[in-house]
């Protein structure tokens, strides 16, 4: 039985041993036949900069970093996934689509700035050769090829500039040959020759100056009445209300609504050059009075005819600026011949002039009745005179301002009033007191030479030359609105003014391109722009008591009527 088993086991065994050594010598007769080729799934990469594969990599959201990152990873680009066949619509982070970032630092960029502001040439931001020229420059492209393309901080060469003088014997004080050293000038230099005008050309101080032919002296102011007659049948004269109309001169003004003007209805054309200012008869309207480069004075008629009524004629050189009395009967104009003249609106007679020696920018009325003999000039002294048109005299000074004074605005019923200057400040007074009881000047603040108080005395409204309306209330703190901000129009550079609609639905403006804006004065949204002049539109008025009419000037020499 034991031999039975043994026999039994040792059979099964070695069998088994026999299958496994031919299945071995098969397997090894496959791999031999098919041989399969070795794949690297991560092949050696030979790095130009092994910088690159140094650096540590931050997203340009992040706000803090937990760790040192070296100088020059922090200027490297911005860099990430672009896909330039997108479709999709990039979002508008500007007025006029999409700006990219882009990687500039900023010493780079002011390094460049300069060198074009000193040499001429920069070079291509875009840091891709040009079509045409094939330069890496841009600006004046020789230049930068003879200087090698330095810039402000790089060694310039020098040019071959005129021979330098000998200097001299050291033994010889005195002659020809006298010693000069480091102070031996250069060939063709003209130091020590007396320069000036020929003999006989010096006018000694006994000869009188010859006077132009179109000089006006004070005292010696004229007028001229383009009418039939300055009288009608009644004895009345232009300054009488027209009572003829369909639209009511002596009603309150405000109390209709108002609306967008959309075509020219009148031009009036009598100004030799531009038109500087405009202002309506006070109340009624009915009458239009204008100062020019000309140096001319005019009224016109709004209603009937509508020509010219008067010419008054009294400055030497361009008229800056009028302002009508709290009647109309009288205004005041203000010149670049450094005189403020008060006239009378009816008869063109000249009734008094004032002057402090400087150019006056602006002057304004005070609007209380009991107060119509005082008005404020802003001068290019940094100075808000105040005259007693009885007496002639300068009665109050209001100097605080580090620039030429540009507007004046009576605010709080007229107890007090704003300035605004080239020095880019806001400043509040009260009125006969020259301390400042309001000083506003930010870093952002730009110069506002124009501004016009809100029909609801709440606000003021001031034209910014960073091509913008900005918003100031007009009570005791003289905060600026934030959320009132009125954009789209091109100013820099011009004192365009602003006004409002009767009603204050509206907020219009002129600009330097000729085009007339109005925006809604809740939403800040520009509802209208069209084209009105060839160039810029200095001044405008938007009638009291017509729902959509509105008075335009510009520096073309013409004033249009718009409804």
């Amino acid at each position: 039985m034991d031999q039975l088993i043994s026999e039994y086991a040792s059979t099964s065994e070695d069998s088994d041993d026999q299958a496994i050594l031919k299945r071995s010598k098969q397997d090894k007769a496959s791999t031999q036949i098919t041989k399969r080729p070795k794949i690297d799934l991560a092949p050696e990469v030979n790095l130009a900069d092994q910088r690159l594969s140094d650096a540590v990599y931050t997203r340009p959201t992040d706000t803090e970093i937990t760790f040192n990152i070296p100088y020059e990873d922090l200027s490297q680009p911005v860099t990430g996934p672009s896909n330039p066949f997108s479709t999709r619509v990039m979002n508008q982070n500007v007025l006029t689509g999409h700006v990219e970032e882009q990687s500039y630092s900023e010493i780079a960029f002011k390094t460049q700035q300069r060198t074009f502001a000193s040499f001429g040439y920069a070079r291509d931001p875009t840091l891709l050769e040009n079509v045409t020229g094939g330069s890496e420059f841009v600006g004046d492209v020789q230049r930068a090829i003879e200087m090698n393309g330095a810039t402000i901080y790089d060694p310039v060469p020098k040019k071959n500039g005129p021979a330098r003088l000998p200097k001299g014997d050291p033994a010889v004080l005195e002659g020809a040959n006298a010693y000069q050293g480091p102070w031996a000038g250069y060939h063709g230099e003209s130091i020590g020759t007396p320069v000036g005008p020929p003999e006989g050309a010096i006018r000694t101080r006994a000869e009188p100056a010859q006077q132009s032919k179109n000089q006006v002296e004070v005292g010696q102011e004229t007028t001229t009445f383009h009418g039939q007659s300055e009288y009608d049948y009644q004895g009345r004269t232009y300054m009488h209300v027209p009572l003829d109309l369909d639209v009511n001169l002596l009603s309150e003004p405000g109390t209709q609504e108002c609306f967008i003007p959309k075509r020219c209805i009148h031009t009036w054309s009598g100004h030799t050059k531009g038109v500087s200012a405009i202002r309506l008869f006070p109340n009624s309207a009915h009458l239009l009075l204008s100062c020019s480069l000309d140096s001319k004075i005019k009224i016109w008629d709004v209603y009937h005819d509508r020509r010219c009524l008067r010419t008054y004629i009294g400055h030497n050189k361009a008229v800056r600026d009028v302002c009508f009395s709290r009647d109309g009967r009288r205004f005041l104009s203000a010149s670049y011949d450094k005189y403020i003249k008060l006239w009378d609106t009816e008869t063109g007679q000249c009734i008094k002039a004032f002057t402090t020696g400087k150019l006056p920018y602006v002057v304004k009325f005070n609007p209380d009745e009991d107060k119509q003999n005082i008005f404020l000039a802003g001068c290019s002294d940094k100075k808000i005179v105040q005259f007693d048109i009885n007496t002639g005299e300068v009665t109050q000074e209001y100097d605080q301002h580090l620039g030429a004074v540009n507007t004046i605005t009576f605010v709080d019923e007229n107890r007090r009033f704003v300035t605004t200057s080239d020095d880019k400040t806001l400043r509040a007074w009260e009125f006969d007191i020259p301390v400042v009881i309001k000083y506003i000047a930010e870093p952002h603040m730009h110069s506002m030479p124009a501004v016009t108080l809100h029909p609801n005395k709440k606000w003021l409204a001031c034209q910014s030359l960073d091509n913008q309306i900005v918003v100031y209330g007009a009570k005791d703190r003289f905060r600026l609105h934030r959320k009132k901000r009125f954009t789209g129009h091109l100013v820099a550079g011009y004192a365009c003014q602003v006004n409002f609609s009767p009603d204050g639905r509206f907020i219009m403006s002129g600009d330097s391109e000729g085009n007339m804006c109005y925006w809604d004065w809740k939403t800040c949204k520009l509802l209208k722009k069209y084209k009105t002049h060839e160039m810029v539109v200095i001044g405008c008025e938007w009638h009291p008591h017509e729902t959509s009419k509105v008075v335009t000037c510009s520096w073309d020499g013409l004033i249009k009527l718009w409804d």
